[in-house]
């Protein structure tokens, strides 16, 4: 039997396993991204000084871009990773629903396994005991009795 995420072997081991790594791996994207975006804005905001040479500015103004592009590019890569987040909820959602539903299929067929096992006793006993009640008709004196005024 599975232990759960410490010792436990099988399938439910290797997916708790599978889904601590890739949790690790979207918090590491997470400050990944994040960092960048801070890390262009910081050298965004040295950049814009305004300086006097012309070509000065005109370098100043590139890398301005660039970095403007670093953030965009961060923030676009945070947004793929909150829509992957989304997915990922939406599918376990429905995986989990699935098993819920899997589980409820199973309980109800035992259900039904043992209200057969129980009608078929119930049906013996019936019989059973319409056999008794016909043997002691049949042999009664009460309906030789009947038999012989007809």
């Amino acid at each position: 039997m599975n232990k759960g995420i410490g010792g436990g072997t099988g399938p439910t081991a290797a997916a708790a396993a599978a889904a601590a790594q890739k949790q690790k791996l979207l918090l590491q994207r997470v400050e990944t991204d994040i960092a960048n975006i801070v890390d262009n804005f910081t050298h965004l905001v040295n950049v814009s000084r305004v300086n006097d040479p012309p070509v000065r500015n005109s370098q100043e103004s590139f890398m301005m871009e660039m970095r403007a592009s670093r953030m965009v590019q961060a923030a676009d890569s945070l947004l793929k990773l909150v829509s992957e987040l989304k997915q990922a909820a939406i599918f376990s959602g429905f995986a989990s629903l699935n098993d819920h539903v899997e589980q409820r299929i199973v309980e109800f067929n035992m259900q039904a396994e043992q209200t057969d096992r129980i009608l078929s006793k119930i049906g013996e006993e019936a019989a059973v005991g319409l056999k008794e009640l016909e043997s002691h008709y049949y042999s009664s004196t009460q309906r030789t009795c009947q038999n012989s005024l007809t």
